[in-house]
Parts: structure tokens; C-alpha cells; sequence
């Protein structure tokens, strides 16, 4: 039986070309990827809708220390998505080798990214991963240099794609004639390709402060203020960011609530006293409190409460610190 591992993120174009390779009477095995920057959930419901296997591989220590110096570069915003690619067919590659599959595939459309879908870019992708004479396209493979699986005939090429360019017509009229009818918008998916999380992770960068996971997991709530070098104050937008940064918190942060009044809750990550005052006025401002009038915080530190009496901070103040 010919298998191929198919790299997965249950898009529109990674699911089409999972179902074309099915066609073929290869044995498929979906692998898709976690990160805090991307999660397996569309991939897994595609996969269901699909009725296939799924494997999904956390790989975060690898991400990390790619994402910090790419030797591409990043796209519009934090998005490293040559090196990116790069790593997961590195991942995919040993994956092969470990089930004895003859070949990986991916969704790629050539053209349809001009940062990392031109022809070059594959090219640099396919021979950077170390598995140049592996790596299939299904969608564009007509319009591609044959790999080793097509021509030794493990593959017809014949039955595969010339697919290029950013529209979808041609992958939506092949879903209807796959039967396939459920699958997400295009694009998203991806923090690092946000603007705003962007800056937040670059400043957690520049400021050396990602110590643990969780740091890079906190930037995903709340409103995040740089008030010096040494602290960030993170103060929550909603019942749901307050659950999340409760959840986040250690005994090694500052955690500030109002007293007497409706409001966020704030935290200081690693914070100290030092960094007391500025958070328990954000505290009272984003809170119901009367902005003119001053109001009681309590601030749980090491395990320890602190009342403060606190004005709220400036509108002023808040923009200049605001990441």
C-alpha cells in the first residue's frame, strides 16, 4: 500500500489535496501542528469530515527558537512563513521516514502567497526542509517540476493540478464535486500574522520577558501597557480575559482587583511593588469607579493582600503607555 503524510491545517486547499492524493488509493495520514500561536481545531474537524487520521505534534520549543531569527525574515507583521514552512517539512520529513511512507504533500497553491507560494519560495522550502525530491503539491503539481513519487509512477501526475493565483473558483467547484461543503474562510488562523499581537510579542521580545509559555500565552488577553523596561501591566477587557489572566497567574505576579467598584482584573507578571501604584491606577480606570474620584484596590502579592487607595491613571498616561 503507497502512504503519503499530508501536512494539514484543514483550510480549503490542505483539504482538497488530501482528498485528491485519497483518490489515487494512497493511504493518507494528516499531521498538523500546535504552537500558542496556532491550534489543531480545524484541522481536527476536517479531518473528521474527511474520516481521516490525524496526528498532531506539539511543537513549540521549535517554533520559539526559529520565530526569534529566521533566516527569512518575517512577512507583513511577525510572520516568519518560509522558516515556518521550512520546520514543519522538516517535522513531516522524519514523520515519513518513521511510518515508511513514500512521500508528504501540502495544500500550497503556487501564486496564491507571493511571499511563500512563488516558485522560488517552494524551491527554497522543498530543499531547506532536506526532502526536496519528496514534497508533492497536488493542487499545482502540473506546474511543477515532478518529484521522485511521480516519476517513478507511486503518484499519476495526471490526475493532479495546474491550480495557481489567489482565486478560489477552481477550489470551491472541485469541493462541490468532492461533496465537500463545509470548510472555513480563507487565511487566519495564525497570531503572529496580526498586527496588534505583533506588537505585543515584539515588545515581550525586545524586553526579554518571555520566561515561560505562559508569557507568550498571556498576550492573547487583556490590554497590555509598558509602563518601564522592567514591567508590563496587562488589565482585563471582560468576565473572559479576567478568567484567562486569573488562570495565567503565579505566585510571582502582582494581581490587583477594585475593592468597592465592578472592574478588571490586572496583572503584573513578575512584578513587584515597585510597579504597585501604576497598576492600581489602570485598575481604577478601566474600572466603573468615578474617574474624578479615587478608589480601593486590593493587591494580592506573594500570597499577601495590600489595600491601596488610588486615583485612576490619565487618559494620557494610558496612550503613552498602551503597547
Amino acid at each position: 500500500m503507497v502512504k503519503a503524510i499530508a501536512l494539514f491545517s484543514g483550510g480549503l486547499d490542505s483539504t482538497l489535496a488530501a482528498e485528491l492524493v485519497r483518490r489515487q488509493n494512497i493511504d493518507v495520514l494528516c499531521l498538523t501542528f500546535t504552537t500558542p500561536f496556532f491550534s489543531a481545531q480545524k484541522a481536527q474537524a476536517a479531518a473528521r469530515q474527511l474520516n481521516l487520521p490525524l496526528a498532531v505534534e506539539d511543537i513549540t520549543t521549535e517554533h520559539l527558537k526559529m520565530l526569534k531569527s529566521p533566516r527569512y525574515g518575517y512577512g507583513k507583521n511577525i510572520n516568519p512563513c518560509i522558516d515556518c514552512h521550512i520546520l514543519m517539512l522538516q517535522i513531516a520529513g522524519k514523520k515519513m521516514e518513521e511510518t515508511g511512507s513514500d512521500f508528504i504533500f501540502t495544500g500550497e497553491v503556487l501564486g496564491q502567497r507571493p511571499m511563500s507560494q512563488g516558485k522560488q519560495s517552494l524551491y527554497v522550502v522543498a530543499k531547506y526542509s532536506g526532502y526536496p525530491d519528496y514534497i508533492l503539491r497536488p493542487l499545482s503539481a502540473q506546474l511543477l517540476d515532478p518529484i521522485k513519487a511521480e516519476r517513478e509512477r507511486i503518484i499519476d501526475r495526471s490526475h493532479l493540478l495546474s491550480i495557481q493565483g489567489r482565486g478560489r473558483k477552481q477550489q470551491i467547484q472541485l469541493a462541490a464535486d468532492f461533496g465537500i461543503s463545509n470548510y472555513p474562510p480563507p487565511a487566519g488562523g495564525c497570531l503572529l500574522t496580526d498586527p496588534f499581537y505583533a506588537r505585543r510579542l515584539r515588545d515581550l521580545f525586545s524586553h526579554q520577558e518571555d520566561r515561560q509559555i505562559r508569557d507568550i500565552e498571556l498576550l492573547k488577553y487583556g490590554r497590555h501597557f509598558r509602563i518601564n523596561d522592567n514591567y508590563k501591566i496587562i488589565v482585563g477587557r471582560n468576565n473572559a480575559d479576567n478568567e484567562e489572566l486569573q488562570r495565567l497567574s503565579t505566585d510571582a505576579d502582582l494581581t490587583l482587583l477594585m475593592a468597592d467598584f465592578p472592574g478588571p482584573l490586572v496583572l503584573v507578571p513578575y512584578g513587584d511593588k515597585v510597579a504597585l501604584q501604576a497598576a492600581a491606577s489602570l485598575c481604577v480606570r478601566y474600572s466603573d469607579a468615578p474617574n474624578d474620584l479615587e478608589a480601593n484596590v486590593v493587591c494580592l502579592y506573594r500570597n499577601s493582600p495590600i489595600f491601596i487607595h488610588s486615583p485612576a491613571a490619565s487618559k494620557e498616561g494610558c496612550e503613552r503607555w498602551i503597547i
